[in-house]
């Protein structure tokens, strides 16, 4: 079973080509997390949003790192960060298109 943390949080910028520039150690940082199996940054520009989608093969690490991360941002100054955690129907995602989950 694979567990995703949906995390986002108020933010100015930078976006898109200059975001990748400025959060390129960060990426690399959070690439070395335990039970991490991927994450996928996710920005917008038009609602001030920043976050990831993140998925882990154990709950307990992916609490861990909730509790990391917002100690983290929260360090950086930003404020109402936002974590959810979901279990992942692997089957129902499967029949979805999500066919990259049989490689994980």
């Amino acid at each position: 079973m694979k567990f995703l943390l949906q995390l986002d949080f108020p933010y100015n910028g930078p976006f898109n080509k200059e975001m990748t520039e400025a959060m390129n150690d960060l990426a690399k940082d959070i690439a070395t997390e335990k039970g991490l199996i991927f994450k996928l940054w996710t920005e917008n520009k038009e609602t001030n949003e920043a976050g990831g989608i993140y998925v882990f093969d154990n709950m307990e690490d992916a609490k861990r790192y909730l509790k990391k991360h917002t100690e983290r941002l929260e360090s950086f100054g930003f404020k109402n960060i936002k974590g959810k955690f979901f279990e992942i129907n692997e089957k129902l995602s499967l029949l979805s298109k999500a066919t990259f989950l049989k490689n994980l």
